[in-house]
């Protein structure tokens, strides 16, 4: 069982980017939720956004509510952040994090570094 996070980089501030993350090794379904965290160095990981399996719920911090959107594709095993209007204080690794319901068994993958400065 697999998510690997791909789409990260070094953004202007303003900027846009997409991060995306593949899931494999399991069945990408409505059983899933997923959710999109973040660690910036010498800060605990943090909640960004989070949808439900089938899509219809979504859930955003404060911070990025507004500038960022996550969605999936079930079909393509990938769910997604865009993310739009980057602050420099939206620099931290991103994870990615399946959730398999109402088990709570949890998968996580190994992040992707964004990083906003001019």
């Amino acid at each position: 069982v697999q998510v690997v996070e791909s789409g990260g980089g070094l953004v202007q501030p303003g900027g846009s980017l997409r991060l995306s993350c593949a899931a494999s090794g399991f069945t990408f379904s409505t059983r899933y939720d997923m959710g999109w965290y973040r660690q910036a160095p010498g800060n605990e990981r943090e909640l960004v956004a989070s949808i439900t399996g089938g899509g219809g719920s979504t859930i955003y911090a404060d911070s990025v509510k507004g500038r960022f959107t996550i969605s999936r594709d079930n079909a393509k095993n990938t769910v997604f952040l865009q993310m739009n209007s980057l602050k420099p204080e939206d620099t931290a690794v991103y994870f990615c994090r399946a959730v398999r319901t109402p088990y709570g068994i949890v998968y996580w993958g190994k992040g992707t570094l964004v990083t906003v400065s001019s």
